[in-house]
C-alpha cells in the first residue's frame, strides 16, 4: 500500500514537470547586426537580401577590384564556435573601418538571441574605435566574441592582400 502511494506521487510529479516544459520557439533567419554608422545603415537591407556590394556594382567587384580609396565590403571567414557560427562583413573606406555587419551568429536558442543582440553592437563599436581586431571580449558572450575577433581578423587580412 505504501509503495503504491509513493509510486503514484512520483508519477504525478513527473507528469506535472513534463507539462510545465515549454516548447522551443521557432527561430527565423537571424537578422544582420550592423554597426549602424555610415554606409552600414543603407546596406543592411541589401545584405539581408544577399547582396554585399554598393549599389550598381556586381557583388564580386566590391571585394576584389575596388580602388584603394573606395568604399568596399570584405567578408571574413565563418568561425564555428561552441554555440554556432560567427561571420562578419567589414566595410572599409580606404584602409579605415567604417562599419562592421555580423551576418552569422548563434541565434537558434532564445538565450543566444538575448546575449548576441546586446553583445554584437558593443563588439562592432569596439572594432570601429580600435580600427583593428585587437578588441576585448564581451563578458557573457566569450565564445561569440572569440569567433567575432577571428572572423574580423580574417576579413582585415583579406582586405590587405
Amino acid at each position: 500500500m505504501r509503495r503504491a502511494v509513493v509510486t503514484s506521487a512520483a508519477t504525478a510529479a513527473g507528469v506535472v514537470l513534463l507539462l510545465s516544459l515549454k516548447p522551443h520557439e521557432a527561430a527565423g533567419p537571424a537578422p544582420v547586426i550592423g554597426s549602424g554608422s555610415g554606409s552600414a545603415a543603407s546596406s543592411d537591407s541589401g545584405a539581408a537580401g544577399g547582396a554585399s556590394s554598393p549599389a550598381g556594382s556586381p557583388p564580386s567587384a566590391a571585394a576584389t577590384t575596388a580602388p584603394s580609396g573606395a568604399t568596399r565590403k570584405v567578408s571574413g571567414d565563418t568561425v564555428n564556435t561552441r554555440y554556432g557560427p560567427v561571420q562578419v562583413e567589414v566595410t572599409l573606406s580606404g584602409k579605415r573601418i567604417t562599419a562592421v555587419d555580423v551576418v552569422k551568429y548563434p541565434s537558434s536558442e532564445r538565450r543566444d538571441r538575448e546575449i548576441n543582440t546586446s553583445a554584437l553592437p558593443v563588439l562592432n563599436q569596439e572594432a570601429i574605435s580600435a580600427q583593428s581586431a585587437g578588441i576585448d571580449v564581451v563578458s557573457g558572450a566569450t565564445y561569440t566574441s572569440d569567433g567575432y575577433v577571428r572572423s574580423l581578423q580574417s576579413a582585415l587580412d583579406r582586405a590587405k592582400g
